[in-house]
């Protein structure tokens, strides 16, 4: 089985966000694989993917406070000022946290370890509306 849509996620501020529960949403097929993988593309270059711990909100406002002190807005050697200052670190911070997740899948759910989920990584001041293309492949249950 084949499935493939867009996801598209809401405007967030700038920082990480858990946003496991509206991919699962997004995808009501998820469920009628008993075997299989799913991969997410992220279709921008200054937002990112990556999965990391899901119950303390405390780890993603440090996973912000550590990419905004790696690569902050000020840097004197950017070039590519033109979209405004946090521009030139959003595109950084993509590339250092990626924009493609590939998930296994299990008997119709993810396969996360307890304490996993799926970040979206917004390293604009204001990114908005953000789009995943979403791709399930695998064997029916």
């Amino acid at each position: 089985m084949w499935d493939q849509r867009t996801i598209h996620l809401t405007p967030r501020s700038r920082g990480f966000h858990l946003v496991t529960t509206e991919v699962i949403e997004a995808l009501p097929r998820l469920n009628e694989l008993k075997v299989g993988l799913l991969h997410l593309q992220l279709l921008h270059t200054s937002a990112s993917l990556t999965l990391n711990e899901n119950a303390d909100p405390d780890v993603r406002h440090d996973m912000e406070a550590f990419i905004r002190h790696l690569v902050p807005g000020d840097l004197p050697y950017f070039r590519h000022t033109l979209e405004g200052p946090d521009d030139m670190p959003a595109h950084v911070g993509a590339s250092l946290f990626g924009t493609q997740l590939t998930l296994a899948v299990s008997e119709g759910r993810l396969v996360l370890g307890t304490w996993q989920g799926i970040w979206l990584g917004e390293h604009r001041d204001h990114g908005g509306e953000r789009k995943l293309i979403a791709t399930l492949n695998g064997e029916p249950r």
